[in-house]
């Protein structure tokens, strides 16, 4: 699990060095350190290669006479790029992907699970401050719809 976030400086390579602990979960669950990088939510997303596979077995799922449907699944990934750690456990972050996420120099890592996420720290902390003064609300939403968060 990918849990945390980390502040990082990324190279004007688009290189992005990765917080150890993020570092060791990629190894632990890809030992050869792939990892699929994709657009999602303003942010671009990691994902260990095992896991990407989870992901786009799960496609094979979706209805594709939707069009809607269609746009999500070439837009998530036709997005996505394999990537592989370098030897200092850097990630090159392709200029797509810099640049729908809007990635300037500081970055915030953020550990959500079997993914992390890598957001310019701006969006980041601005994401942050509107979830702040929503949290009662989704609080109270996810309570509504049956999810038991066991504090």
């Amino acid at each position: 699990m990918f849990r945390g976030h980390a502040l990082r400086t990324q190279d004007d390579k688009g290189r992005l060095m990765l917080p150890p602990e993020f570092r060791d979960e990629v190894l632990r669950v890809s030992p050869e350190g792939v990892v699929v990088l994709t657009n999602f939510d303003d942010c671009v997303a990691g994902y260990p290669l095992p896991e990407w596979e989870v992901i786009e077995r799960s496609f094979a799922q979706l209805n594709m006479a939707n069009r809607r449907f269609r746009d999500f699944h070439r837009f998530f990934l036709s997005g996505a790029v394999q990537v592989t750690l370098d030897k200092q456990g850097r990630l090159l972050i392709p200029p797509h992907l810099r640049s729908y996420a809007g990635l300037r120099r500081d970055i915030v890592l953020a550990g959500v699970g079997r993914k992390f996420e890598i957001w310019d720290q701006e969006r980041f902390e601005a994401q942050r401050q509107a979830m702040q003064q929503d949290f009662d609300a989704v609080m109270d939403e996810l309570a509504q719809n049956g999810f038991q968060l066991a504090l």
